[in-house]
C-alpha cells in the first residue's frame, strides 16, 4: 500500500530528531512488531485518524482511559467549562472533592485517597506509606506486572526463586532495586518463600489483580485471597495497582469483581478521562500517615489539575449511569466470541482471554490454547503471528496495541458498525497469519 503512510513517516523522521525514536513513550515506536508508527490527528467516537487521512477503528483508546472512546460529548463539555475558569490553580477546588468522594463511594478500599499526576506517582507514593507506616522497606512484585518507571519497580526475576529483583532498565543502580523481590503472578508458593525468607522485613506487596502489561492475565482461584490472608498475617501492606483494572474490568475495580479487598490502591487512566492523573488511597489510618497529617511526605503543583479532575467526573458519572457498564462489557464479549470464532475457522491457534471491558488475543505455537496464567505463558507465544496480525488489521483500519504484551480496550463507542468493521478485518488477517505458518 505505497503511499498509504507516506506523512506519518515524515512525520516520525522529524520527531526523530528531536525525540528519543521519535516517541515519547516507548511502546509507541512499534520495535515489537516493525514498521512505522502512524501519527494520529484526531479521534471522534470509536475512530482515530492519522495525518495521511486514514482511519481506524481504534483499541489502544490512549491505553485505557477512554472507556467512553474519544471526544465524548460530555467529558467535552466538562474540560471545556472548567477551562473557561482557568488551567491551574495551585489551591483546593471543590471538585477535587467531588472526584474524591465518587471514587470514594465506588472503591471498596479507598475511605481517603490523594490525588496524583499519574499511576506512576500514585504507586510511588503508595509504597511510601506503606514503608512509612510499617517502619519496614522490602517490597514484593510480581514479574510481568508494571507500576510505572521508579528506579526500584524497574526490576526483573533473580536467578533463583528468593533472589532480589534485578534492574531491567540501564540506569538503575543495581542498589535501587536491593530491596524488591520478585515472585510469579498466580504463584502463592513462590510468595510464601519471600515472606519467609525475609520474616518482618516486606513493608508490601504491590499487585496488578487484573495484569494488563503482559497481556490480560485473569487471576487464578484463590489467588488474590491467599494474597489478602498473608498479608495480613505478616503484617504487609497489600496494594492493588488498579491504574489499568480500575472502573475497566468493574465499576468498582477488580476489588469488587474479586470480592478482595486490599490495604492502598492505586487509580488512574479511567479517572483522568483521557487527562494526566492518577490517585492513591485506601484505609483512613493508613492514609492518615499522609502529609500535612503524617509524616510520610508527598506533594505535587499540578495534582488535581481542574482539568483533568473535571473530565474524571464527567466519566465516571456517565459509567454510572444506568446499563452503561454493563453494555460495555457486553459488548466486549460479544467482540472477543466473534475474534475466537474467527480465528478457527482460519484455523489460527489463539486464546483470547478478557475481563471486563479489557482483552487480549494470545498467538499460539502447537495449536496450544490453554489459559495464560503468568508471564512465563506469554513469552511462549507467537510473536511473529502477532506482528502478522498487527499490520494486517492496521492495513485494514483497525488500530491494536503494538505488542503481545499489551492489554486491547473496548468502549461505549464501539457500536455495531465498529465491530463489524474490526471482524472483517479481522477474518482477512486471521487469514494472512494462517498462509505465513510453515
Amino acid at each position: 500500500m505505497s503511499g498509504r503512510y507516506d506523512r506519518s513517516q515524515a512525520s516520525h523522521e522529524q520527531a526523530s530528531r528531536v525525540l528519543p525514536g521519535g516517541v515519547n513513550s516507548p511502546v509507541r515506536a512499534l520495535k515489537s512488531v516493525g514498521g512505522t508508527p502512524f501519527f494520529t490527528v484526531s479521534g471522534d467516537g470509536a475512530i482515530v485518524t492519522d495525518v495521511d487521512g486514514n482511519q481506524y477503528v481504534d483499541y489502544v483508546g490512549a491505553y485505557g482511559p477512554l472507556v467512553l472512546g474519544h471526544n465524548h460529548p460530555r467529558v467535552h463539555e466538562a474540560i471545556r467549562s472548567a477551562l473557561d475558569r482557568g488551567t491551574a490553580f495551585g489551591t483546593p477546588t471543590q471538585l477535587e472533592t467531588v472526584l474524591a468522594e465518587r471514587i470514594v463511594d465506588l472503591v471498596p478500599s479507598m475511605e481517603r485517597l490523594r490525588l496524583v499526576n499519574s499511576g506512576t506517582e500514585a504507586t510511588m507514593s503508595a509504597i511510601r506509606v506503606a514503608r512509612g507506616a510499617t517502619g519496614r522497606s522490602k517490597l514484593i512484585k510480581f514479574n510481568g506486572c508494571y507500576h510505572g518507571h521508579a528506579d526500584y519497580l524497574l526490576v526483573k526475576a533473580g536467578s533463583g526463586a528468593l533472589t532480589f529483583g534485578q534492574p531491567d532498565s540501564a540506569g538503575v543502580p543495581p542498589g535501587s532495586a536491593a530491596d524488591t523481590l520478585v515472585a510469579a503472578f498466580n504463584d502463592l508458593d513462590s510468595v510464601d518463600r519471600l515472606l519467609e525468607a525475609n520474616a518482618g522485613q516486606v513493608a508490601a506487596l504491590i499487585v496488578e489483580p487484573v495484569p494488563g502489561n503482559m497481556g490480560v492475565i485473569p487471576p487464578t482461584s484463590g489467588f488474590l485471597e491467599g494474597l489478602r490472608q498473608r498479608c495480613t498475617d505478616h503484617g504487609v501492606v497489600l496494594i492493588f495497582d488498579e491504574v489499568m483494572s480500575g472502573f475497566r474490568v468493574h465499576i468498582g475495580g477488580a476489588q469488587s469483581l474479586y470480592n478482595v479487598i486490599p490495604d492502598l490502591t492505586c487509580l488512574g487512566k479511567v479517572i483522568g478521562g483521557g487527562l494526566p492523573v492518577g490517585a492513591y488511597g485506601g484505609r483512613a489510618e493508613l492514609m492518615g500517615h499522609v502529609a500535612p497529617e503524617g509524616g510520610v511526605y508527598q506533594a505535587g503543583t499540578l495534582s488535581g489539575n481542574p482539568l483533568s479532575v473535571a473530565a474524571g467526573i464527567a466519566t465516571l458519572e456517565t459509567l454510572q449511569s444506568e446499563g452503561v457498564f454493563d453494555t460495555l462489557c457486553a459488548g466486549a464479549e460479544e467482540l472477543c466470541a466473534k475474534l475466537s470464532q474467527a480465528a478457527n475457522d482460519a484455523g489460527v491457534a489463539v486464546t483470547i482471554q478478557r475481563v471486563g471491558s479489557m482483552f487480549t488475543l494470545f498467538f499460539r505455537l502447537n495449536d496450544e490454547r490453554a489459559a495464560l496464567t503468568n508471564l512465563s505463558d506469554v513469552q511462549a507465544c507467537d510473536f511473529d503471528g502477532f506482528s502478522t496480525y498487527f499490520h494486517a488489521m492496521r492495513d485494514r483500519g483497525v488500530s491494536l496495541p503494538p505488542s503481545q504484551y499489551e492489554a486491547c480496550f473496548v468502549s461505549t463507542a464501539h457500536d455495531t458498525d465498529a465491530i463489524d468493521r474490526t471482524m472483517r478485518a479481522a477474518t482477512a488477517a486471521f487469514r494472512a497469519v494462517a498462509a505465513c505458518v510453515v
